[in-house]
């Protein structure tokens, strides 16, 4: 079986750079119409979506188009699985039908990886549960370096719901191979003490302030409501005590960038202002999104 990608804590840092760099010749910095390839004409990739997704999904397809591949979108609302058919029932059907590679997003963490056990073709992770989120991880590196020359060296605060977040996970796992100061911040409930053992150079706190205090990188998480069985707290207090406010990037480095991986609850994590401020990344970590899922899927599904 050729190898797909299932995460980033198993990647070692070369294998993370080559991934970056192929991805910086694929980025367009805003500039025009992509010029279609042929890289992956005659290939077909599967979308296979059991949660809700605009950015992967939507950035996935226009990726391998922009490769010159086939695209085939599912979501399990569309799909038999509505109709009570077992993940595995599904998966051998759509082996039977030889795709070249499956995306794959699920609400269980470790589903793709029970894919990848099962089927010959390479799968990719687009997010399994509360486990990883990998593309997230690398489009987030590369913005960081649209702004920065390295990733040693930085303070990255990541600032929310971490327990519940894939995309926390994978960036303490990239962010730590290469020396990065990650520091988590969140209301207790959602920022138990043992997250700090993920990965070395991880310090945890329960202040925004303390958080953003000198850093380089702001790196905003939405409160996943739909992983909680109950709200730990009013709206209103979640964004008094753990919202990102204008006054708050006077702490930070003078250049710091703020960071998002969508959706935005305006009002919830993030003020409008700072969203909209020349601190704001958000945009860009979207563009950067489709250059690094062509870098993947030039690998994973490349001669």
């Amino acid at each position: 079986m050729s190898n797909g990608l299932l995460g980033i804590e198993k990647l070692d840092r070369a294998e993370i750079e080559a991934y970056l760099n192929r991805a910086k010749f694929f980025q367009t910095h805003g500039e025009g119409q992509f010029k279609k390839l042929d890289t992956l004409r005659g290939k077909t990739l599967v979308n296979l979506f059991f949660e809700n997704s605009t950015r992967t999904r939507t950035s996935f397809e226009i990726a391998a188009k922009r490769l010159g591949a086939d695209t085939i979108s599912i979501s399990s609302s569309g799909s038999s699985v509505s109709k009570g058919e077992s993940l595995v029932d599904t998966l051998n059907t759509l082996a039977a039908m030889r795709p070249h590679a499956i995306v794959m997003r699920h609400a269980a963490s470790g589903a793709p990886h029970f894919l990848a056990r099962h089927l010959s073709m390479p799968i990719i992770n687009a997010g399994d549960g509360m486990h990883e989120h990998p593309t997230q991880a690398l489009l987030d590196a590369l913005t960081i370096l649209d702004h920065r020359p390295m990733l040693e060296g930085l303070r990255v605060a990541i600032i929310g719901d971490i327990i519940h977040s894939r995309v926390a996970r994978s960036n303490i796992y990239l962010l730590s191979k290469f020396g990065a100061e990650v520091v988590l911040c969140g209301p207790a409930p959602m920022l138990p003490p043992e997250l700090a053992k993920l990965a070395p150079g991880v310090t945890i706190t329960h202040d925004i302030r303390e958080a953003i205090g000198g850093a380089h990188v702001i790196m905003m998480l939405r409160v996943q409501l739909e992983r909680q069985h109950e709200t730990p707290f009013p709206t209103g207090d979640y964004f008094r005590f753990h919202g990102l406010r204008l006054e708050h990037l006077s702490l930070a480095q003078p250049d710091a960038i703020v960071m998002h991986p969508g959706p935005i609850n305006r009002g919830r994590e993030i003020s409008s202002e700072v969203a909209d401020s020349r601190h704001s990344v958000i945009l860009n970590q979207v563009e950067n999104g489709v250059a690094i899922r062509m870098a993947v899927l030039e690998k994973v599904m490349g001669a």
